[in-house]
């Protein structure tokens, strides 16, 4: 190996190896391997840093939605929520619009902001990141646009699951931030807050991550905290009717408004494990739980974990595969009259309780075209006979009406702010 092609982090390593007093002792040739790690032009370790995702999302059958809907889950997320300041109009607003959809633009390209000089994310490309936005019920009152609200954002009814601490549910804004680099995603993240000014509070804030790319050999579908593989069944955006279910549609429908169309509804739940209790059970208990295994997803009825689920099949001794009460089973879209959502969560960890207990879990992200006909009957269903449910805990809530991505030289909301 020549020396023109020793990368940095070759140069790190092996200045490490040879120890403190090497370095002591040849000093000029200390001097001599730093000129070579910055004078040589460097080969990305990986293409993880250089990723980007265009600010815009990808183009579907009922116009642009903004990214990350449909964007492939990244290693760190930030969701955070703002309420309007007291005299905030609907002119203060639409600037605060204006400057997070620039801002969002600019670190999506891996280009810091206009006036930022944090550092925070110096060195790091975009790393995937994506910014989405959307408006709670409560924003359309406070900007005298009461009129504009979508029937799809309608109060989510109570579950009896429910323990949700209000402080931490709902809001007026609502963003949500991913990314595979920690410092870029935190960038964005503080980036978004201070930008907020005078216009908007933090009403509340939660952190998740997911696996990173690359952890495992091939891809996969990911786990969640109770070693589950978590996604398997999600709607797939090559699916027919994958827009239908996601998006609205061009021109708005019965519940949702025309400058709604292209865009989707989420819901937000953050839904704590009791880990605890859930590790106490036996493999075998747990995956009856859940209805498949757990080294491969496969469904209990049998084959790999993409065979579908087979609700009639019965085991060599006479019982139901897949018992009444699996998860699979009351959460499939055949138990639900054909219900569907796209689920994007993060994993959270928050730290332990006064007893030790994990502070962890889930935050769930759903996306629909309505949530009354999506999240709303699924999530009944899963209340009344879900045997999952005895190891959940939903502790916070929200539903956002996502708006489609903003045009070139447009803000993100524009249409139901000046339309």
């Amino acid at each position: 190996m020549t020396q023109d092609s020793i990368s940095r982090r070759r140069l790190l390593g092996t200045a490490g190896a040879a120890g403190a007093a090497g370095l002591i002792a040849g000093g000029a040739g200390a001097v001599a391997a730093d000129r070579v790690s910055r004078d040589t032009d460097s080969t990305a370790l990986t293409s993880i840093g250089t990723t980007s995702v265009a600010f815009a999302g990808e183009a579907r059958a009922h116009g642009t939605p903004q990214a990350g809907i449909t964007t492939a889950n990244q290693t760190h997320g930030h969701l955070i929520a703002f309420d309007l300041a007291p005299g905030t109009d609907r002119k203060a607003t639409a600037a605060l619009l204006r400057r997070w959809t620039e801002a969002a633009r600019e670190m999506s390209d891996g280009r810091a902001p206009d006036q930022d000089s944090s550092g925070i994310a110096l060195d790091a490309g975009p790393s995937s990141l994506t910014v989405t936005m959307g408006f709670g019920r409560t924003f359309f009152d406070k900007v005298g646009l009461k009129d504009k609200l979508p029937q799809a954002l309608s109060p989510l009814p109570d579950f009896s699951s429910d323990a949700l601490d209000r402080k931490r549910s709902d809001g007026d804004l609502w963003l949500q931030l991913g990314a595979d680099d920690g410092l870029v995603a935190f960038h964005a993240l503080r980036t978004l807050q201070r930008l907020a000014g005078d216009a908007a509070r933090t009403r509340w804030y939660m952190a998740g991550f997911n696996r990173t790319p690359g952890a495992t050999t091939e891809p996969r579908t990911t786990r969640n905290l109770m070693g589950q593989i978590d996604g398997t069944n999600n709607p797939k955006p090559e699916e027919e009717d994958f827009d239908t279910r996601i998006f609205v549609p061009k021109g708005g429908d019965d519940s949702s408004p025309e400058w709604m169309a292209g865009g989707s509804y989420a819901v937000v739940r953050r839904i704590r494990m009791l880990l605890d209790s859930w590790d106490n059970l036996s493999l075998a208990q747990q995956e009856r739980v859940i209805g498949r295994r757990k080294s491969d997803g496969a469904p209990l009825s049998g084959g790999t974990e993409t065979t579908p689920v087979d609700l009639n099949k019965f085991a060599a001794d006479g019982s139901i595969a897949i018992r009444g009460d699996a998860h699979v089973r009351v959460a499939a879209p055949e138990s639900n009259q054909g219900a569907a959502m796209l689920r994007r969560p993060f994993s959270y960890h928050d730290g332990f309780s006064d007893d030790g207990t994990p502070d962890a879990g889930l935050l769930f992200i759903a996306w629909q075209a309505d949530p009354m006909k999506g999240f709303v009957p699924v999530q009944r269903k899963l209340d009344r006979g879900d045997g999952l449910s005895r190891f959940l805990r939903h502790e916070a809530s929200g539903l956002f009406a996502v708006p489609a991505a903003a045009g070139d030289g447009e803000y993100v909301g524009q249409r139901l702010l000046e339309g």
